[in-house]
């Protein structure tokens, strides 16, 4: 695999004295980065946070760094998020929730993932894994959090409904790693703190990193035959990768709900004034 091109974050941007966030990936070019919609990066503390809102059509994938966030939402599944744990919150046809900070603040990130037309209208559910729960491959130098998807023997079933590997990884100065990305896959990388070389392209955080798709394995082939790309911490780095199916689908995306078609957006906005968007 190679790198197809790189970009930093948007600069950040203080929405109020408790909260601040960026950009990572923007809600735009959802043909080029499918079936990845947005990535935000977002600060906050109390009073801040989110408060009750709707979502139809996608999921979220949130991995909180610090602090804490306390999540609620209409189908009871309430509880707290730490530091290292993740969630997995498929919307499908609909979900209302909320997430708000613990008392110290919380500093996330959170992924939203599209959804094929045929699962836009499944039933809302969440996975959350905890941090003592997650799976780790570990070399010398080299420690990764499987998220979701398979390192060597670090397997974890991913918690999103479309399919997702996710990967922590931790790397020391001057260690080498192969990390395996599944054929056929669009894959990109987060660079939080360091300075790493991807495939050949050299890179200091923060910055974005998007792989090129390798071809899919003919019939019969093994999967050790999956790609995967080359890692070199020129510092000792953290980053995260992703990589997923793409979705070969129009995209109509306007505020909480990503759908097909326009006329689909209109109808969630009139099921959500009629109280129907979770029934």
């Amino acid at each position: 695999m190679q790198v197809l091109h790189v970009h930093a974050p948007t600069p950040v941007m203080q929405r109020a004295p408790t909260q601040s966030a960026r950009l990572l990936i923007a809600p735009e070019q959802f043909e080029a980065h499918s079936p990845f919609l947005l990535m935000a990066e977002d600060w906050f503390a109390p009073p801040a946070g989110f408060p009750t809102h709707p979502h139809r059509g996608m999921e979220t994938v949130t991995l909180v760094l610090e602090g804490e966030v306390q999540h609620t939402d209409h189908t009871g599944a309430n509880g707290t998020l730490k530091a290292g744990d993740a969630q997995f919150m498929t919307a499908g046809h609909g979900v209302m929730h909320s997430e708000m900070p613990g008392p110290g603040g919380v500093h996330l990130l959170q992924l939203w993932l599209n959804l094929p037309a045929r699962l836009k209208h499944v039933s809302a559910r969440y996975t959350d894994l905890r941090l003592n729960n997650v799976p780790v491959h570990t070399a010398p130098g080299l420690q990764a959090r499987v998220y979701a998807g398979r390192w060597g023997g670090a397997v974890q079933a991913h918690g999103s409904t479309w399919p997702l590997s996710l990967f922590d990884i931790e790397i020391a100065a001057g260690t080498h790693a192969e990390v395996p990305v599944p054929a056929g896959e669009r894959a990109f990388a987060v660079l939080l703190s360091g300075a790493v070389t991807l495939a050949g392209t050299e890179m200091q955080a923060p910055k974005v990193a998007w792989m090129d798709i390798g071809s899919t394995p003919t019939p019969g082939q093994h999967p050790s035959a999956d790609p995967s790309f080359t890692l070199h911490a020129i510092q000792t780095s953290r980053l995260l990768v992703y990589a997923s199916p793409v979705i070969d689908e129009p995209v109509v995306a306007h505020g909480p709900f990503v759908m097909n078609t326009r006329a689909e957006i209109e109808e969630a906005y009139a099921d959500l004034r009629s109280g129907r968007l979770t029934g």
